[in-house]
């Protein structure tokens, strides 16, 4: 007599044969799940966009690379970008900006470079190397502020800045000029030569209202051009140095003059709207 084997498990009548073909499956077993579903955003939610830049035009010749976009632009818009340690403890950090044109196009991003150490002991005054790129990732322009006096005390040792376009290949220079209580500037050229001056307000710190500098010839007798410091509200005046600026030349100006006086609105900010109340405090 052949002996029968059994399972032990329930027959076929509560469990019946799987299809022809598939493996049977032990009881209990549940199938494993999709992958959930995402909950729907929150009402309002917009999801981040990616930057609208500036087409890049031709390049005119014995225009440096990277600079054929000031060609086509009378116009700049400089805005800061707020760090939040900055804002929350005080504590300085490299300064970041991204420059548009004025319909809000990107056209260069700036990052400065220097230590931990500078900024927290020279403060607005420390010597900084500033890097500007292209959209495409491609250094154009390059500032170099060394260590110098603003005071009007040490006229001999007062603040300047030299531009780079490309990196190594000097375009022109922003010099403080002495003056016993208005900020004043000229633009050079490459060969170290005046093109227009920079006259500021005797006071920095108009409340709820832009901080003009205008670019005027050499004479002083006729305004050419504008660097604005925009108000941007009390809350952000007081809490953070995050500045917007606006830049304003001749269409037809040469381009390296237009990026000079770019250059000067990045010394203007370091020089007079750097340091926020928090970080002052910070300093005593």
């Amino acid at each position: 007599m052949t002996p029968v084997y059994t399972t032990g498990l329930p027959s076929d009548s509560v469990y019946p044969a799987p299809p022809y073909g598939q493996p049977s499956l032990p009881p209990g077993y549940v199938p494993p799940q999709g992958p959930a579903t995402m909950p729907p955003p929150p009402s309002g939610y917009v999801p981040p966009q990616a930057p609208v830049v500036m087409p890049v035009p031709q390049r005119p010749p014995g225009c440096p690379p990277g600079l054929e976009y000031l060609t086509q632009i009378d116009q700049l818009l400089v805005h800061q970008k707020m760090e939040l340690i900055e804002a929350i403890f005080g504590w300085e950090t490299n300064n970041q900006y991204i420059v548009k044109n004025s319909v809000g196009q990107q056209v260069f991003l700036a990052a400065e470079q220097t230590d931990f150490c500078t900024r927290m002991v020279c403060g607005s005054m420390r010597s900084f190397v500033l890097h500007l790129q292209d959209n495409m990732g491609r250094e154009v322009l390059t500032l170099t502020r060394p260590l110098k006096c603003s005071s009007c005390c040490f006229p001999c040792c007062l603040q300047e800045l030299e531009v780079q376009a490309p990196p190594g290949s000097p375009v022109g220079y922003v010099m403080q000029n002495w003056h016993p209580y208005l900020p004043k500037f000229t633009i050079k050229n490459e060969r170290r030569e005046a093109v227009l001056k920079i006259v500021g307000p005797f006071c920095d710190c108009n409340c709820c209202s832009d901080v003009n500098f205008e670019v005027m010839s050499l004479d002083e007798a006729s305004v050419v051009g504008r660097i604005s410091k925009q108000w941007t509200g009390m809350e952000a005046e007081m809490l953070t140095d995050a500045d917007n600026f606006g830049v304003r030349f001749p269409m037809d100006l040469d381009v390296k003059v237009k990026a000079v006086i770019l250059g000067a609105c990045f010394l203007i900010d370091f020089m007079y709207f750097e340091s926020s109340p928090k970080q002052d405090s910070h300093h005593y």
